[in-house]
């Protein structure tokens, strides 16, 4: 491990060689610098999660609702004696 050089280039381009703005901050015409590396995006398109937890979900507070509002019902006209 004796030497001190970089394993790997950097993705930007050497500052030292990159050309640089004017007095009046824009570049000379054909002196554009060039362009990073971009690492951003996806690399495939991406699978669409599945809709049965949310049904799944959807149902069952579904059903426990009505279960509550039927208890509710029933309390109110005094069918049930449980409290």
């Amino acid at each position: 491990m004796g030497t001190s050089e970089p394993r790997h280039t950097p993705p930007d381009p050497d500052p030292a060689r990159t050309p640089g703005p004017e007095p009046g901050g824009g570049v000379a015409p054909g002196d554009t610098p060039p362009d990073s590396g971009q690492t951003s995006g996806l690399s495939h398109p991406q699978p669409m999660p599945s809709r049965v937890p949310s049904i799944v979900t959807l149902v069952a507070v579904t059903v426990l609702t009505l279960l509550v509002l039927a208890f509710v019902v029933a309390q109110i006209i005094g069918w049930s004696n449980i409290f």
